[in-house]
């Protein structure tokens, strides 16, 4: 997944039901499908957050002292204005990058 290249909306935007439900046949199907991917999406983006943000982890435990790091706010920066994990995994649905079994009883 690359973040750099979404074209992902950051704002609310209205989908077209029968795209949303066109692989599946059933929009609750697809929504839950969705909803799945969208977690998937938002654990990844915060372990990679995480992951950066602690290269700027200081080992001080007194209060007494907070330092602003500057390369730590833009990050977190970065990572605010980003697309919801919900909108990245719209789009990828959309696409068909979103592969699901079908389960048959």
């Amino acid at each position: 997944m690359d973040l750099k290249n979404t074209t992902a909306p950051v704002n609310t935007v209205t989908y077209n039901k029968d795209l949303i439900e066109a692989p599946t046949g059933n929009v609750y199907e697809a929504i839950t499908i969705i909803a799945k991917r969208a977690s998937q999406i938002n654990a990844e983006i915060k372990k990679e957050l995480i992951e950066k943000l602690e290269e700027f982890a200081t080992n001080n435990d007194s209060l007494d002292e907070v330092f602003e790091n500057k390369e730590q706010i833009e990050v977190s920066k970065y990572y605010e204005r980003l697309p919801k994990p919900h909108a990245l995994a719209v789009e990828e649905w959309l696409a068909g990058e979103i592969s699901f079994k079908e389960n048959l009883k």
